[in-house]
């Protein structure tokens, strides 16, 4: 997690190729039978370093999957059931924004409206607040599509 950490730094500082870089070094570390957790934590980051609409729906498909491969008993073990519940709001916000990056409205559709549902999940706090402007703000676009 703290490559993981360390990478999104780079990212969020504008060296998005260099975050590519380590966040596939740690994909290929953690491996397709890695940690569930760190594999969706991963993949979700991954997506955000994308440059390609394409590449990015991967990734992010990729993260969706790993949450759902977690058991009940992994994110309990380590105190993380609350911080995965509020993971899905943002994954399938993701989601939606790249089906519509796609021109694929009614697949965005479909996603931003299990992120809303999701969204109860969310704190009331400012990641809380963040994804829900967020998703209301993907919403009006959607809107404005006619989707």
């Amino acid at each position: 997690m703290t490559g993981i950490g360390q990478a999104m730094m780079l990212l969020h500082g504008g060296d998005r190729e260099e975050a590519r870089n380590r966040f596939q070094a740690l994909w290929e570390r953690i491996g397709p039978d890695g940690d569930p957790l760190h594999r969706c934590t991963l993949a979700h980051s991954m997506a955000d370093a994308q440059d390609d609409p394409d590449d990015e729906l991967a990734w992010d498909l990729r993260a969706l999957t790993a949450a759902g491969t977690l058991d009940d008993d992994r994110p309990a073990r380590h105190g993380t059931a609350a911080a995965l519940r509020a993971l899905y709001p943002s994954l399938h916000l993701n989601l939606a924004a790249d089906y519509l990056k796609l021109s694929r409205p009614h697949a965005a559709r479909e996603h931003l409206d299990r992120a809303r549902a999701a969204s109860a999940a969310l704190g009331d706090d400012g990641y809380g607040a963040g994804v829900r402007a967020a998703i209301d703000r993907l919403d009006r676009r959607l809107r404005d599509h006619g989707a």
